[in-house]
């Protein structure tokens, strides 16, 4: 795990989640206008099941199936965000995939963290390709593709 070392921005803090994340991801993740503009919050979010996908990404993560981030502001330590990178190892690429608090949006947050994400991927992990996909109903998921320079088809 000493690959997936924690990174920064001028306002933003990436680092692994924690257990003690796990209320936090509860309330964010369980906000029904979170969960709808992802593929993989369901609804009702029910207690544990914040835990599980905590307990979740650590083992992907020593898997070395994905790289996974809890993505808090750097002015206090607020956890706003999740971001990750699903890998295949075999063809080394990556699916970018985030959710963001409510609170949080429309603060660029998601923009920064992920140019930091990919970054990593093709710097350090020797990525060779990173795509994300998002949802017709969500187009700020797909701005913060346009801004990161990707395709996208609505």
């Amino acid at each position: 795990m000493s690959w997936l070392k924690p990174m920064e921005t001028s306002r933003l803090h990436l680092s692994m989640f924690c257990i003690s994340d796990v209320p936090i991801v509860q309330q964010l993740a369980g906000d029904y206008d979170v969960a709808k503009t992802t593929l993989n919050i369901l609804q009702p979010y029910e207690d544990g099941m914040a835990e599980d996908w905590v307990i979740r990404q650590f083992d992907a993560i020593v898997l070395g199936q994905t790289v996974s981030y809890a993505v808090t502001l750097r002015s206090d330590g607020t956890l706003i965000e999740a971001i990750s990178l699903v890998i295949d190892k075999v063809s080394r690429w990556a699916e970018l995939g985030y959710w963001i608090g409510k609170p949080y949006w429309n603060n660029g947050y998601c923009t920064k963290a992920a140019q930091a994400l990919v970054h990593y991927g093709f710097i350090e992990l020797g990525l060779n390709r990173i795509q994300a996909r998002h949802m017709a109903c969500n187009p700020a998921s797909g701005q913060v593709m346009r801004k990161r320079g990707h395709a996208v088809r609505g």
